[in-house]
């Protein structure tokens, strides 16, 4: 009887949601284009800009003082790994041991790269929290245009209309395969066919060096809510081709190029 009770009165009153600043979902490319070194350097980068004075800083200086986070790895349409569950940060503490869960993850990559199934992935990661932010972003990186899975532009646009933001981290480092499956303005790409909302920017890493930087940059921006100034060459462009990975995924493997 007692159990039947309090069944009754947590349905009649439900728990309320914990309230943060802003629910951030880190969304990771880790498509096969991505060379085991560059995982490893992603991994360590989002780990200490998580534990850097500047971001915990950030995160306790909100108006709550709080954030939700969410790490995931994706690849192709349907394929991903959810690394860090909803968790709530709210002080340095909280950070390094999501930080130690991220720098402890090792595994390999996956097939393809949907930009546009991370953000519909993060949507449904949304739905599924116990969180009420303030905001709510999407942090997607990656190093090529979408190639899998729906229209980018298609995944950004139910994402808006949800009120959600989507900001940028194009990786516009330069090996063989970027040559091959990637686009030399991956950053106007991503302004143009990816992020979307109030406030919403690309910041790019050209060479790896500056990853970490540009991870710490991004987050603090991100939780505290402001915008980088916009560089004159990645304004947006009308005309801009958001089918652009398919075309080229579908003209490599008519070439029976390896995917990446």
């Amino acid at each position: 009887m007692r159990v039947l009770i309090c069944i009754l009165f947590f349905a009649a009153f439900p728990l309320r949601a914990e309230e943060v600043d802003v629910e951030l979902v880190l969304a990771v490319d880790v498509s096969r284009s991505m060379q085991l070194n560059e995982l490893d350097i992603q991994r360590r980068g989002y780990a200490e800009a998580l534990q850097s004075p500047e971001v915990i800083k950030a995160i306790t200086g909100g108006m709550i003082g709080a954030i939700a986070l969410s790490y995931v790895e994706w690849g192709g349409a349907g394929s991903y790994r959810l690394i860090v569950p909803w968790t709530r940060i709210e002080s340095a503490e909280d950070a390094g041991h999501v930080a130690d869960i991220i720098e402890g993850h090792f595994e390999t990559t996956l097939r393809q790269t949907s930009i546009s199934w991370a953000i519909d992935l993060s949507l449904d990661l949304f739905q599924s929290n116990h969180f009420n932010g303030l905001r709510r972003v999407i942090d997607v990186s990656g190093d090529g245009p979408n190639n899998s899975g729906t229209p980018v532009d298609t995944a950004r646009d139910r994402a808006l209309a949800q009120g959600i933001i989507i900001n940028g981290l194009p990786l516009m480092t330069r090996d063989a395969m970027s040559d091959r499956w990637g686009i030399p303005d991956l950053d106007a790409y991503y302004r143009n066919c990816v992020i979307g909302g109030p406030g919403a920017f690309v910041i790019p890493v050209r060479d790896w060096s500056e990853f970490a930087s540009a991870v710490r940059r991004k987050l603090v921006l991100e939780i505290a809510g402001r915008t980088p100034p916009i560089p004159p060459r990645v304004l947006p462009v009308a005309a801009y081709d958001c089918q652009i990975g398919e075309r080229i995924w579908r003209r490599n493997m008519q070439r029976n190029w390896v995917e990446p």
